[in-house]
């Protein structure tokens, strides 16, 4: 029998629901998404500072920028099938230590072998971050699904935004030796997460490695993974080569180029958000349609139009292009539960990855020979293509 004394204590504390519990968790999840996207977008903010200190050429420089694509991004599947196969909360916590570190120990770096290195390993902190995380942002959270997948998803996409300017001040006030103080996010959010993730991540399970319920729904999840391919290499080309564009093209200056750049990617993130919304209230099919139809004419007056009517152009077309990135991971966890970081490791990392790999570099070649502004328009028209493959979904999705 238990005792007065203990029945009162029991009393005393307090009930957590599930659903609190649930929200609890999107906000640390999506509070640390925020800094390790910020760390992922970190190098373009101090990377020329980089070639200047060790005399890199621009083939170098390049190789640095695919070495962060490859590994936190294209490795996002294999931490996505060790995630659910082991249930360690330990992919999600350390990853913030271990991108804040090595990224913003990239200033000590003696030579180009350990920048390289160190590129490497701070994009795995990145990569364990994102399946593991993703597919246990949502958990216990009842209703409108999409609306809180898109407060996570968004998250990262800010702090992406974000990285470049932020390391930028840092390095214009410390200089580039002390940008070692950009660890400090990741060391404390890494602590936060290691005392609050006390209950076991759900998509995690022990057992044999199989791959059979992904074969089993391999059509839509293609299609799925397609879509999102398509949306990368328009976001990750406009992301890479806006800057370049504005400035050489338009006749920006390097500042406004970047602050036109964090209208776009702020815009994105707006869009993310405004997406999984959406998809709550009208289906996931419905609102992937208007994303890459809708998109289509404003990213037309972005390159049709000059002043503040171009401007306005970039930052809708990118606020609709981005609808799809909740819409898509949801529509694709729901096909495989089970395996949700796997799912989520291959409709974010490795799409997303391996779209930067293949179309910067090709956007590139076109631009030699044909200018800036024919390279990213003719990439703009990509979403065209999407419309006619998301056609190929349910109509209850």
């Amino acid at each position: 029998m238990i005792s007065n004394s203990a029945s009162a204590s029991l009393a005393a504390r307090p009930v957590v629901s599930a659903p609190q519990a649930g929200f609890a968790t999107l906000g640390i999840l999506a509070f640390a998404h925020f800094f390790i996207d910020l760390y992922s977008g970190a190098l373009s903010g101090f990377q020329p500072l980089l070639v200047a200190k060790h005399g890199l050429t621009l083939s170098q420089a390049g190789l640095l920028g695919g070495a962060l694509v490859f590994s936190s991004s294209l490795l996002q599947p294999l931490y996505g099938i060790l995630s659910d196969r082991y249930p360690s909360w330990m992919f999600t916590v350390l990853a913030p230590a271990v991108a804040g570190v090595f990224i913003s120990l990239l200033g000590w770096a003696p030579s180009y072998p350990w920048l390289f290195a160190m590129v490497l390993l701070g994009g795995a902190g990145v990569a364990s971050f994102h399946p593991q995380a993703t597919a246990n942002a949502t958990v216990g959270i009842q209703g409108n699904p999409g609306r809180w997948m898109a407060v996570f998803i968004s998250s990262g996409t800010l702090g992406m935004a974000i990285g470049p300017a932020f390391y930028s001040i840092l390095v214009g006030r410390l200089g580039l030796e002390a940008i070692w103080w950009g660890a400090v996010p990741g060391l404390v959010i890494s602590l936060v997460l290691w005392q609050t993730l006390r209950h076991p991540p759900v998509s995690s399970r022990r057992g044999k490695l199989t791959f059979v319920p992904l074969f089993a729904v391999w059509r839509p999840l293609s299609v799925h993974y397609l879509l999102v391919f398509i949306r990368s290499v328009v976001h990750m080309c406009f992301a890479h080569f806006l800057p370049l564009y504005l400035s050489r093209e338009r006749s920006f200056s390097i500042q406004s180029a970047a602050l036109g750049l964090t209208l776009y990617m702020t815009f994105g993130a707006l869009g993310g958000f405004v997406g999984g919304h959406l998809a709550d209230r009208f289906g996931g099919r419905r609102v992937i349609l208007i994303s890459m139809l809708g998109c289509l004419p404003f990213l037309a007056v972005f390159f049709l139009t000059g002043g503040w009517l171009s401007l306005l152009g970039l930052a809708l077309g990118g606020l609709l292009l981005l609808f799809t990135i909740p819409v898509n991971l949801l529509m694709g966890q729901r096909l495989v539960p089970d395996q949700a970081g796997t799912v989520s490791a291959l409709l974010m990392g490795f799409a997303w990855g391996s779209a930067g790999l293949i179309f910067i570099p090709l956007t590139g070649l076109v631009a030699d020979h044909f200018g800036l502004q024919t390279a990213l328009a003719a990439v703009s028209v990509l979403p065209l293509a999407g419309w006619f493959l998301a056609r190929t979904l349910p109509e209850n999705a």
